[in-house]
């Protein structure tokens, strides 16, 4: 996997943005485009289309200073059809609009060439299990949410207050599936998604694929399919969010699987508002 995001950062370097074909690279490496693009975002801390749109402005930048002549040559030789849309993405990247760079050299930010590489972990071992599991439906209350990557997402502490505690009751006793128990359910994530994006929250149960689900709850059914479970103890959510970044910098680089589509989910053991006890469940496949 090191060796692939190395080698996709040089298609970064050496494609036009119209030609970046990052699933038929995907493909050509034996992997998929979704766990590739879940892999850079997790190690690089950025999504790929950031990172693609960064170093496009930096040799815009680049060119610019060096001064060229025409604003619109430029906009169209780094993807964009006015000079309007290349001023506005110039200035996000660089706080600066692209004629002033022109006439005053900069400031600008520039985003250095990425470069993966692979160092000696391993050394705390990983409590993991894959298991092979049937296809079942998750109910529950679902929400949207922004993506946060760090410390407690607000919005969902909100939506789990308001929930009743007869209804927390209820929604134990409707669990008849592994993992047993109230889960805490994140989907509908892009594989590269940028801080901030939506995402679906659904704190809830796991039920059997037969088993009726209540008309006054949200229902996520999954297919059949193999999930690593990693087990996780200590402070919350420090301990929780290390242990994911984790399974990217150590445990599938050296393990024959790689993320598919789907939810992850986290079941709590114990949990004390400050430190849980949890398994941390994520959809995969062979590689």
């Amino acid at each position: 996997m090191i060796g692939t995001l190395n080698a996709l950062v040089d298609l970064v370097e050496s494609t036009d943005v119209d030609d970046l074909d990052v699933a038929g690279f995907a493909r050509a490496r034996g992997t998929t485009e979704y766990h590739l693009r879940r892999m850079f975002s997790t190690l690089a801390g950025m999504p790929l289309s950031e990172y693609v749109r960064r170093r496009r402005m930096a040799r815009a930048g680049a060119e610019l200073v060096a001064g060229a002549s025409d604003l619109l040559d430029v906009a169209v030789r780094h993807g964009y059809g006015s000079v309007e849309a290349f001023a506005r993405a110039f200035r996000a990247v660089h706080g600066i609009g692209p004629a002033d760079a022109r006439r005053d050299g900069g400031p600008l930010r520039t985003q250095p060439t990425l470069r993966f590489r692979l160092s000696v972990e391993g050394s705390t071992p990983m409590h993991v299990t894959i298991t092979h599991h049937p296809a079942i439906v998750l109910v529950g209350h679902a929400v949207d949410v922004p993506l946060i990557h760090r410390g407690v997402n607000p919005r969902i502490q909100e939506h789990i207050a308001a929930i009743a505690p007869e209804e927390h009751a209820r929604l134990k006793a409707l669990s008849d599936a592994e993992p047993t128990g109230i889960l805490a359910v994140t989907a509908d994530v892009e594989p590269d998604a940028p801080e901030g994006s939506p995402l679906t929250y659904l704190h809830g149960v796991a039920r059997k694929e037969s088993s009726p689900v209540p008309a006054d709850l949200d229902a996520m059914p999954l297919p059949a399919g193999s999930w690593a479970v990693f087990a996780a103890d200590g402070p919350f959510p420090e301990t929780l969010q290390n242990l994911w970044a984790a399974t990217a910098t150590e445990w599938f680089p050296s393990n024959p699987w790689r993320l598919r589509p789907g939810p992850s989910i986290v079941r709590y053991l114990e949990f004390t508002g400050t430190h849980a006890s949890c398994e941390l469940w994520l959809p995969i496949e062979e590689a």
